[in-house]
């Protein structure tokens, strides 16, 4: 991929994804896939006036070999100079920035159970540091090639050649071929439209349907709304935490929502693939699920904790979005979520309830904003989706027809 054109990624990346303010410091973690666009991003962050870049780095086979030979006691302890640096982060608030690359089967045939132990002993301890930096600093998600994702996407291509397709797709689908900056500012000028003509409807609730079996309502937050593109922190700082992003969203109420939901794309999720599978809903919980691949992922997603069988999130996206217009199955939740409509299981976001920030955890749990260790999201898009918002006088709106946008 030509450097100029790594370049303008990277200055997307730096000044509309985390939107760095002078002086910040700026957290990158990446794995060992990319370097040279690791520098190239590093040198953008300073550019656009960061103070301190640092980079994490990881590998993901080495989480698979801790996985195998730690101990469970030590993979669920969090070490003091772990706690440190997290202090040290909620404290001094840096810009975040997550490139993803890692292997959708890197995590394949390790002691789920084991992990999944570990990650809840761990969520218990870094959880109360992590509520207090909620909304209050900038971060992004952005995708960069690793070679064994190109290979899963790109079977029958060298290496090399995989990871340039799956740069090209990267690019063209995060809006980053030509003049990212400025694309990004119509994108969310549109999404901005949207989300305000749907907060102005006062849905009470949402009803799906599509001939694939999808039969489902969901209550929405009455203190709820809709968000879309870019976010803000606390401190009025704009910056966008996907990218690529073509969701509305918003948090569904916990416990209302009854009915079938059919997923319409395969779902990678800690190295198993679930396929063809559907899920029955009743008072807002997940009562049942079947897939004709990797049923047993599924029902270990559920049982992760107690909010992991209720939704957190519902998402609206045109299934024209230029993610499914490229007839790639990226077998990465960034990508694929923003494909066509889906939701998530588990833990519901903070800021889509009015005045959040002037409420408690209990408060906005009591408000019915759903919590959780997970947040996984599914697809359910089709070409014949049609979702319809009722209010509160029993009044139909088209939301979407024939899987588009109605207005």
């Amino acid at each position: 991929m030509k450097k100029t054109v790594l370049r303008e990624y990277a200055k997307l990346i730096a000044r509309k994804g985390v939107n760095i303010q002078k002086g910040q410091e700026v957290v990158i973690r990446a794995d060992l896939d990319q370097p040279e666009f690791v520098k190239v991003l590093v040198r953008e962050c300073y550019l656009a006036g960061a103070s301190d870049v640092t980079v994490d780095w990881s590998y993901q086979p080495l989480a698979a070999i801790h996985t195998r030979y730690r101990s469970q006691k030590v993979m669920s302890t969090v070490l003091d100079w772990e706690l440190e640096k997290l202090k040290y982060r909620a404290k001094t608030l840096p810009c975040m920035i997550y490139l993803t690359s890692e292997d959708p089967d890197g995590l394949r045939g390790i002691n789920q159970t084991k992990l999944n132990k570990a990650r809840k002993a761990r969520y218990k301890v870094t959880r109360p540091i992590s509520r207090s930096m909620e909304n209050k600093y900038q971060w992004c998600i952005a995708g960069v090639p690793g070679a064994a994702w190109a290979k899963k996407l790109f079977p029958g291509e060298r290496v090399s050649v995989a990871i340039e397709k799956l740069w090209q797709a990267i690019l063209k689908t995060s809006r980053a071929e030509t003049d990212p900056l400025a694309a990004w500012d119509a994108h969310n000028a549109d999404l901005l439209e949207r989300y305000t003509y749907l907060n102005s409807l006062e849905i009470e609730s949402l009803h799906y349907s599509s001939s694939n079996g999808t039969d489902f309502t969901v209550g929405m937050n009455p203190e709820g709304v809709f968000h879309g593109g870019g976010d803000t922190t606390l401190s009025g700082v704009y910056f966008n935490p996907n990218i690529p992003s073509e969701e509305i969203f918003t948090t569904p109420q916990r416990g209302v929502a009854e009915g079938v939901l059919v997923a319409t794309k395969p779902l990678s999720w800690q190295g198993s693939l679930i396929e063809d599978f559907s899920i029955r809903f009743h008072e807002g919980r997940a009562v049942e699920v079947r897939a004709a691949r990797g049923e047993e992922a599924l029902q270990r997603m559920i049982r992760m904790d107690e909010g992991a069988a209720y939704l957190g999130e519902c998402a609206l996206i045109d299934f024209d979005s230029p993610i499914n217009r490229s007839g790639i199955l990226f077998y990465n939740t960034l990508f694929d979520e923003n494909a066509c409509c889906h939701v998530a299981l588990g833990r519901g976001f903070n800021d889509c309830v009015k005045g959040y920030e002037e409420l408690s955890q209990q408060e906005l749990r009591e408000l019915g904003v759903n919590d959780s260790l997970i947040h996984v999201d599914f697809m359910i898009g089709s070409r014949d989706l049609d979702i319809t918002g009722i209010t509160a006088d029993g009044t139909e709106i088209p939301v979407f027809r024939n899987g588009s946008w109605a207005r």
